[in-house]
């Protein structure tokens, strides 16, 4: 969708940019001595911010690189006089429309571009990839709930085709399934915010231009709202009839339950990470029988540290095919 089948046709590539978008959220939510000794602001003394320049760097050289054979391809059209017969149009191509365009109300740069395709980069892959590795995680220490989510698969779609997202609505318990992930592990715990004037919050004076951050991790796990709030119950998203009308929602109309963030602020791709989410667990149940070596077929559940929230010991595991709905090419 960014930029075409480039990193999915290249698997160095493809490897190269998630490498970068880990490394990136793991430094920038690392422990930094910088951020609460005021002395040492100026000094990088662990080495972090020539760690992220660095890294910075080279995701601009890979972006800089596509860009240029966008360009190039573009140019290339149109002295053949086929301006706009892209073989398959991108949000990058869109982008460039706009800079391109003299009459356009507001004027895009170079480096707007590159800033929507590292936003999207980051917050659009390793967000989702993290969302479907913990729901994995819980369905394999939870037999029972995997169990379930199979049968609800099997009895709406079948054993003859694949799971497609147009089954999605009528699968509430792969819906609660999701949520419950979201709730106990949200891929970005932390929401931040930024005070426009003077604020008392519970007895806290908040002074204007203040940086805040919101922990969502801790929200979805307050007993307060959530009955046995550390256990993994898909159910608690469920009317008793096993639909999921009326229930929680994930987009911040429940100040509880806040995955996604809330406002004008909210996370704009809540809707495609949930489709996404959704459809790659479906087929992953629907297909596969999933095993972990030792530890009693457990997963080790302990989180890492991170801007996004991310496993301390990423999934290993191996897939035992259960049905195989896709014809043989």
């Amino acid at each position: 969708m960014v930029m075409s089948q480039r990193c999915s046709e290249d698997e160095k590539e493809a490897l190269e940019v998630r490498r970068l978008v880990l490394e990136i959220n793991e430094l920038t939510g690392k422990f930094n001595l910088s951020d609460y000794i005021w002395f040492l602001k100026n000094w990088d003394v662990q080495g972090i911010i020539k760690r992220l320049k660095v890294l910075h760097h080279r995701l601009d050289v890979m972006i800089e690189k596509i860009i240029d054979e966008h360009q190039k391809e573009r140019r290339n059209l149109k002295q053949r006089g086929k301006e706009g017969e892209v073989v398959a149009r991108d949000l990058l191509h869109i982008l460039l429309d706009i800079a391109e365009d003299e009459s356009a109300e507001k004027k895009l740069t170079r480096e707007n571009i590159k800033a929507f395709v590292v936003d999207l980069f980051i917050g659009g892959t390793d967000t989702s990839a993290l969302s479907l590795e913990w729901g994995l995680s819980e369905l394999i220490n939870h037999p029972n709930v995997l169990r379930k989510a199979v049968q609800e698969i099997d009895s709406v779609v079948g054993k003859d085709r694949i799971v497609q997202e147009s089954d999605l609505p009528r699968l509430p318990y792969l819906q609660a399934i999701v949520k419950e992930t979201l709730r106990l592990h949200p891929p970005a715990p932390l929401i931040p915010r930024a005070s426009t004037e003077d604020s008392t919050i519970s007895g806290y004076h908040i002074p204007a231009n203040t940086r805040l951050f919101v922990s969502i991790w801790a929200v979805g796990r307050d007993p307060k709202y959530w009955e046995d709030a550390l256990e993994f119950k898909p159910e608690r998203f469920l009317q008793e009839d096993g639909s999921a009308k009326g229930q929680l929602d994930v987009r911040g109309q429940h100040y509880h339950f806040l995955p996604f963030g809330t406002g004008r602020r909210g996370c704009p791709g809540t809707s495609l990470t949930l489709l996404v989410v959704q459809t790659a667990l479906a087929a992953m149940i629907q297909c596969f029988e999933w095993k972990v070596e030792g530890g009693n077929g457990k997963v080790d559940m302990e989180e890492g540290p991170g801007i996004t929230l991310a496993k301390a010991q990423p999934l290993v595991c191996s897939p035992v095919v259960r049905l195989n709905p896709v014809p043989p090419m």
